[in-house]
């Protein structure tokens, strides 16, 4: 059930064994994953769900998300496990001005709100920044949303702090999208790898000294992830790789890569039902 190039850079990353799990978990349905607000055990409860390590509400057994308890109220919002651990390398937020770029459809600009932050949601899609607006809505929830290209656009002070939501392949969610394996090829790859840097480097214009940026891919492929960061590095760029501990992210080593960066995979809590392949590397401007 796996295309021939992703089977052949799995393979190479992860490991053969690692690789067909990968694509066993590619075979089952995905639960449904909530972030919270507030209170994640008392709404566990109510939802009849699992809190995971993370922090997030699982739900295995559930009728249409629009009538779940909470919907209405905005108490919640559905949200992959994986996809949330980027905005949790930020740390303690209340109070920073923080530029989320390309932030559509809004899962971690929620976070972020939520949080405390004042939020700066770039989106080049004026389509996606409506959706995220109805999202915040739902949710009350404020965030100053922008529709610019991430790469050009600057605060009007420096921030302090910035997350790189970069467009990618996607090869992660596979699980929840199989079409993506046979709707991208090799090629995908090298379009957006001009992208991400570009990226990349517009951030650090973008913060403080001293100021962090995460930068976070739902792929599972290794030139669109941690390639990225290292070919960054070694360019020269102002910044100093700021490794994850174990306990920002629920205390689970196995998410966390001999480098420091963040790495889930969809075969990880593959007992509880799996989760979305995510990376993310967490930089501080020098």
């Amino acid at each position: 059930n796996t295309a021939d190039w992703l089977w052949k850079s799995w393979a190479a990353s992860f490991g053969q064994q690692t690789c067909r799990q990968i694509a066993e978990s590619h075979l089952s349905q995905p639960p449904l994953d909530l972030t919270v607000k507030t209170d994640p055990v008392g709404w566990t409860k109510k939802l009849s769900g699992l809190l995971l390590d993370t922090g997030s509400i699982r739900l295995f057994d559930y009728d249409a998300v629009e009538l779940l308890n909470g919907y209405n109220d905005g108490a919640w919002w559905v949200q992959d496990a994986a996809a949330a651990l980027p905005v949790k390398l930020l740390g303690n937020i209340k109070g920073l001005k923080i530029g989320d770029l390309c932030a559509a459809p809004g899962g971690k600009t929620a976070q972020l709100a939520a949080g405390g932050a004042e939020v700066f949601a770039i989106d080049r899609s004026a389509n996606r920044l409506t959706k995220l607006n109805q999202n915040l809505t739902r949710l009350n929830l404020a965030a100053q949303t922008i529709v610019a290209d991430a790469v050009n656009w600057r605060p009007e002070t420096l921030l302090d702090a910035i997350l790189i939501d970069a467009p990618c392949t996607s090869t992660g969610t596979i699980r929840r999208h199989p079409d993506i394996q046979h709707l991208k090829t090799p090629k995908d790859i090298t379009g957006v790898l001009a992208i991400q840097n570009a990226l990349l480097n517009a951030a650090i214009k973008m913060v403080k000294p001293r100021g962090v940026v995460v930068y976070t891919t739902c792929s599972l492929q290794s030139e669109e992830g941690p390639n990225v960061i290292d070919a960054f590095l070694n360019s020269g760029a102002p910044v100093t790789r700021d490794p994850v501990s174990a306990n920002e992210i629920g205390g689970i080593k196995e998410f966390i890569t001999p480098d420091g960066d963040l790495r889930t995979l969809p075969c990880y809590l593959a007992e509880l039902g799996g989760m979305d392949g995510f990376f993310a590397a967490r930089l501080i401007h020098n």
